[in-house]
Parts: structure tokens; C-alpha cells; sequence
């Protein structure tokens, strides 16, 4: 399984990076070089990698990857994670990352995405 990536940058110059596919040993070189090259070439952005629609990720693929954002934050804390699965997260453990450090938002299976939705039709949500 390959994986693919969608770099985007928004209005203030911070980017995000929407990764699909599988990461693996093969994809985790190539996204290494591309995430180094980002922080190199755009200090003052904050990079933002959104993991929604990676399905898959090889051992060997996280070992690189979490040691590319370790490395990549221990001279400044410029790369976020959003939309991890929580198998994911249980899988950066075993690799000694805490990746709750660089998330910035909630879980995938998150259920306060519709909240606005389930609510915004009432007056008043809670009881006085």
C-alpha cells in the first residue's frame, strides 16, 4: 500500500500536510525528507499533519516517523498531529512518543463533531 500526501498552505502560512494510504518503510523516507524540508524552508510555520485517511502504518513506517517529529520538535516545536486514530496513538507508545504533546485536536471517532448539528436547533441546551 503507497501512501500519498497533500501539502496546503493557508492564508497565514501554516501548513498541512493530509497524508492517505499507508506508511510503511518505503513512504516513511520520501515524507521524512519532504517534512525536513518543510520546517527547513518554513521556520515560522506551524506544520500540521492530518492523518484522517491513513489507513495503515507498518512498524518500521512509525519508527521513522516518530523519530522525523521527535527530531523535528526538539529544536522548535513547530509540527502538530491532528485526526489520529486511536490505534495510532497506542502504536506511538510502544515507540516511546507522547503524541498528545503535538495533537492538536481530538480523536478521529470523535464524537463532538456534531454537537452544532444535534444542538443548534435548541434554545437552551442545559437546565439552570
Amino acid at each position: 500500500m503507497s501512501m500519498k500526501a497533500q501539502v496546503r498552505t493557508d492564508a497565514r502560512g501554516n501548513i498541512t500536510v493530509h497524508m492517505e494510504g499507508g506508511l510503511n518503510y518505503d513512504s516513511g523516507a520520501p515524507l521524512k525528507s519532504e517534512l525536513e524540508e518543510l520546517c527547513a524552508t518554513n521556520p515560522s510555520s506551524t506544520i500540521t499533519i492530518d492523518m484522517h485517511n491513513l489507513d495503515f502504518v507498518g512498524s518500521s513506517g512509525i519508527g521513522m516517523f516518530v523519530d522525523t517529529i521527535k527530531a523535528l520538535n526538539s529544536k522548535k516545536d513547530q509540527i502538530r498531529l491532528m485526526n489520529v486514530k486511536t490505534e495510532f496513538l497506542k502504536v506511538f507508545k510502544l515507540y516511546d512518543y507522547d503524541a498528545m504533546t503535538a495533537l492538536i485536536m481530538g480523536f478521529d471517532d470523535d464524537e463532538t463533531e456534531t454537537l452544532g448539528q444535534r444542538f443548534a436547533a435548541r434554545s437552551r441546551t442545559y437546565q439552570n
